[in-house]
């Protein structure tokens, strides 16, 4: 099950109490004051985790509590802190307050982590009360309560490259040719629903992150359809490979296809329609698909690639172009980076 949303609710541990204490030794008249404070409570941290792929992990558990912290002790011993709760979530999980609304913490790279809700501080012991006209202070503080929060997460799945097209373009049958996943294939529309992630090596030292997005159709900048969970996935990828199906079953036009679904990136998100793109006209093996390439490719002035999952026609220098996209956005990256770094003289 692949879940990229849900809402849970955080609260950190209480800090221990402080103690009231007095030393009581033979031999040592007066002892005085010696009690603890008390522990921290603990935390709940987020932490991104490639290893885990989805929020499904969450799902039935509503509350997460972390433990209190212990109260002081005598002979000036500060009690135990809590023990940290830690909530492990996939790379590209977006923490919201559920209440108001605000970002707390975008978790784009393994290992990064936040502390949403910190745990209270230990209350103070008798022995911090102490002083020349108190002697004797019998004086004590509670542990302060720790935080609560209801959190939002969302996930939007990072990938070097997303495949987006209509459904039954052919996504998933690339994703499996191309790498090991193995998402669900059939021969009707909207078998993908959700974003299914393999990794494609080219070569001995090359590989990237391939990204099969469930299928678009019109209105999903308003949600319609799959909409949100669709395009929300797409803001993540660097590259996009547009597929589109040279004889769509419902007899729809294939150049209105990927206008269509042009125009949907755009209403979205103006930065998604400007985002670095591959066509490919698909089901290389139909008579139509040289057609649909040279008219595709006449409408959008640009080349256009035609491939069979298939055969397996097209499918290197698909592999090639991508390579070589990746490689000047990787080179565009590097040059922002200098660009931005102040010299040193």
């Amino acid at each position: 099950m692949f879940v990229d949303s849900i809402t849970i609710f955080c609260r950190a541990g209480d800090g221990g109490d402080g103690m009231c204490s007095f030393r009581r030794e033979a031999h040592v008249p007066r002892g005085g004051p010696d009690g603890g404070d008390g522990g921290r409570g603990g935390h709940i941290i987020l932490m991104a985790d490639e290893n885990v792929s989805s929020l499904a992990h969450l799902v039935g558990i509503r509350h997460w509590v972390a433990d209190n912290g212990c109260g002081g002790q005598p002979s000036l011993k500060t009690g135990r802190d809590g023990a940290d709760t830690t909530i492990r979530v996939p790379p590209g999980t977006i923490l919201r307050d559920a209440k108001r609304g605000h970002v707390l913490k975008d978790l784009a790279e393994h290992g990064q982590e936040i502390i949403v809700c910190k745990g209270g501080a230990g209350g103070k012991g008798n022995t911090r009360f102490t002083s020349s006209t108190n002697r004797t202070p019998r004086e004590t503080t509670p542990g302060e309560p720790g935080e609560i929060r209801d959190l939002a997460l969302e996930l939007k799945v990072i990938a070097d490259v997303g495949l987006i097209g209509k459904p039954n373009a052919g996504k998933s049958t690339l994703l499996s040719r191309l790498s090991r996943a193995t998402p669900q294939i059939a021969n009707y529309p909207f078998t993908t629903k959700s974003p299914n992630l393999g990794i494609v090596r080219v070569g001995q030292d090359r590989q990237f992150v391939l990204a099969d997005i469930p299928g678009l159709i019109e209105g999903a900048h308003a949600g319609v359809g799959l909409g949100h969970e669709f395009l929300r996935h797409v803001e993540r990828t660097k590259l996009l490979v547009h597929l589109v199906e040279p004889a769509p079953d419902d007899q729809t036009d294939p150049i209105e296809n990927y206008l269509s679904i042009r125009e949907e990136l755009r209403l979205y998100d103006p930065a998604l329609a400007e985002r670095p793109e591959i066509p490919v006209v698909t089901k290389g093996e139909l008579a139509d698909a040289a057609t649909a390439a040279e008219l595709l490719s006449e409408t959008i002035g640009r080349p256009v690639l035609v491939l069979s999952s298939v055969t397996g026609k097209g499918l290197p220098a698909l592999l090639q172009e991508v390579i070589r996209q990746l490689d000047l956005l990787k080179e565009a990256e590097e040059d922002a980076r200098s660009m931005s770094t102040p010299r040193v003289e």
